[in-house]
């Protein structure tokens, strides 16, 4: 009746043999590697663009090249006709933020490709370092960190030299416990912060307190960050830097047209950007065709086409998504809309394949490296390089989306979806660099002899 011999295979998958149960991976010596095998790699900081092989053994990178010996137990990924690109990096993204309540951004970001997302929620106090670690601890599937709100990094007794001892890890316990809180947990903690996150849309400090927060972050290596939506909230906010560095976050925001004509506020933003302390990002979802989604915010096109002029010309080159559009702190943009937009960039050639895909890689990492005096993001992520952090976004260009994405040699993300057994994956990230455990989710539940 059926011409076509389906046959078992016993050899690779769990079964039974002469009543007995057969489970022929367990009897593989497995070697811990992971090969990916024949993709596109496109590695900016490593100018690379051709096809080669990636070796991966627990969560470094350990070799790239052409024909990479195959060991027996080795993993293998077949990248044939795929872009294998470093880990996208997401320095503009809210993730779990205020009360997330009925979707999951980070499962999201992680099915679209995102490697690493560091959230600015304006609402985060102290005790959010401890809050989201306490999540790493129990298993997220993405290298995690956070931006402090600007107003509650004022909201205790410390005063500015303190704060910034307490950014550098310096602060006497004592000090921290009269001034800062009565919580032994957030009083060790609080100093794991990427940076400062002010945000007009929450609260409009004095001058005097912007002042002070741009001397915590200029002194303690910490990015400042600002929302961008209304040109004259950041024409006062350069101003008032006095050099001092400054991101605008979401620059595109401006050229909407919430808080003046929209082609003139794009027009103010990037003239900022000109400035050699300011430096901005652009939202995925308003470089696309539709310039930016019901949900979020749209440009217009002449904001738009000035946008492109400025990637053109190098002003600004970092991308970011802000969010996702359906999450509880809604994103101007989406995750789901970075991978088309790099690529796209690159057929209406505003920017080479290979800078496009710098603009969410190796562009962040040597921002933040520039921010917070740190070598580590520029030597352990941003690129595919020997030694750096397995962290791989891997696409296919026909459909642009994640056909893979890899967090610290783990498999997180297939097909654009998450895959559950990559929870544990993500590690909490600072200024410092990363850390695979905080320690906070471990307190109640068992402890280490030391």
């Amino acid at each position: 009746m059926y011409s076509t011999k389906v046959g078992m295979l016993k050899d690779i998958l769990t079964s039974a043999k002469e009543n007995v149960l057969s489970d022929p991976n367990s009897e593989l010596e497995k070697t811990g590697r992971i090969i990916l095998k024949n993709g596109l790699v496109v590695d900016p900081k490593n100018e690379v663009e051709e096809v080669l092989d990636i070796a991966i053994l627990n969560d470094e990178i350990i070799e790239v090249g052409k024909d990479i010996y195959i060991e027996k137990g080795d993993m293998v990924i077949s990248c044939e006709g795929l872009l294998v690109v470093p880990g996208i990096i997401d320095m503009h993204l809210h993730l779990g933020d205020l009360f997330e309540v009925s979707t999951n951004p980070i499962y999201g970001s992680v099915a679209n490709g995102v490697t690493m997302g560091l959230s600015p929620g304006a609402g985060n106090t102290f005790m959010a370092p401890a809050l989201l670690g306490s999540e790493v601890d129990r298993g997220l599937p993405i290298n995690i960190g956070l931006y402090q709100g600007a107003a509650n990094v004022l909201s205790t007794m410390l005063s500015v030299e303190e704060l910034i001892k307490l950014y550098k890890g310096q602060l006497e316990e004592d000090i921290a416990s009269k001034k800062m809180t009565r919580n032994g947990i957030t009083n060790t903690t609080a100093p794991l912060i990427i940076g400062i996150k002010d945000h007009m849309g929450h609260f409009i400090m004095s001058d005097e307190n912007i002042d002070k927060i741009f001397e915590i972050t200029s002194k303690a290596n910490l990015v400042y960050m600002t929302h961008t939506q209304d040109p004259d909230h950041a024409i006062r906010l350069v101003e008032l830097s006095k050099n001092r560095p400054i991101h605008l976050g979401h620059t595109t925001a401006a050229g909407c047209g919430t808080h003046k004509e929209a082609s003139e506020g794009m027009k103010l933003v990037l003239d900022l950007c000109k400035k050699e302390n300011v430096t901005g990002e652009f939202v995925t979802t308003m470089l696309r065709k539709n310039r930016g989604s019901r949900e979020g915010l749209t440009m217009s096109k002449e904001s738009q086409r000035l946008a492109y002029e400025a990637l053109e010309k190098g002003l600004v080159d970092i991308l970011i998504s802000d969010g996702q559009n359906d999450a509880t702190m809604k994103g101007f943009g989406d995750t789901r809309d970075n991978i088309p937009a790099l690529l796209e960039l690159s057929e209406m050639g505003v920017l080479s394949l290979r800078d496009s895909v710098a603009t969410m890689t190796s562009n962040p990492a040597k921002l933040l490296e520039k921010r917070t005096n740190n070598k580590w993001w520029t030597e352990k992520i941003g690129h595919l390089g020997k030694g750096a952090l397995a962290n791989i976004t891997i696409i296919n260009s026909d459909v642009k989306s994640a056909v893979y994405t890899i967090v610290n040699g783990e498999v997180v993300g297939f097909e654009n979806r998450s895959v559950r057994r990559g929870s544990g994956a993500g590690g909490f990230i600072s200024k410092f660099g990363m850390v695979k455990r905080v320690g906070v989710g471990d307190l109640v539940m068992f402890s280490y002899k030391r």
